[in-house]
C-alpha cells in the first residue's frame, strides 16, 4: 500500500493499475475484516466534486461499482463484468469527508453474482447512508481483445 495515504485507509489495498477508469477517478480501496466481510474506502476531495460542491453522483456510483468486485472477490476469481447496476441516493457528502461501501453477496448463480451495499459517511449516530445500491456481476471467459493501434 502508498504509505503517503492517510491514516484513515491503513489496513486499506487497492487494484491500481488494473481498471484505468478506476484509478482516474478513485483512487478506491477495499480491505477484507476480521469477520470475513469487505469494506471498501476512497477519501473525497474537490476533484470528486460536482459544481455545487458535493460529491458527484457518477463517483458515488462509480465506486459502487468498484465495491461489487471487492465485495465478490473471493468467488469471482477472474474476469467479470456488471450487467446490471441500480442505485438510490439518499443524501450528499462532500470533500474532505472519508467514504465507505459495506455490502453482501445475496445469491451467487455460478455464472452471475449478485450483491447489494450501502455508501456511508460517519459512524455510529452521525452515519449518513449516501447510496443504496444493488448490481449483478458476469463472470466472463476472456478479456475483449484490445484495440488495435493504427
Amino acid at each position: 500500500m502508498n504509505t503517503s495515504l492517510s491514516s484513515r485507509l491503513a489496513g486499506y489495498e487497492t487494484w491500481e493499475g488494473h481498471d484505468p477508469f478506476e484509478d482516474h477517478a478513485g483512487p478506491f480501496f477495499f480491505r477484507k475484516n476480521d469477520d470475513g466481510s469487505v469494506t471498501c474506502a476512497f477519501e473525497a476531495t474537490p476533484l470528486h466534486c460536482n459544481g455545487g460542491g458535493f460529491l458527484h453522483g457518477g463517483l458515488l456510483m462509480t465506486f459502487a461499482d468498484f465495491s461489487l468486485f471487492a465485495f465478490g472477490r473471493d468467488i469471482l476469481q477472474g474476469p467479470s463484468v456488471t450487467v446490471s447496476f441500480s442505485a438510490e441516493f439518499t443524501a450528499a457528502a462532500g470533500a474532505g469527508e472519508f467514504i465507505e461501501a459495506r455490502g453482501e453477496i445475496v445469491r451467487n448463480t455460478g455464472s452471475m453474482v449478485f450483491v447489494r451495499g450501502q455508501v456511508f459517511t460517519g459512524k455510529g449516530a452521525d452515519e449518513r447512508i449516501l447510496l443504496n445500491y444493488s448490481g449483478i456481476v458476469k463472470r466472463v471467459k476472456k478479456r475483449p481483445l484490445e484495440k488495435q493501434e493504427s
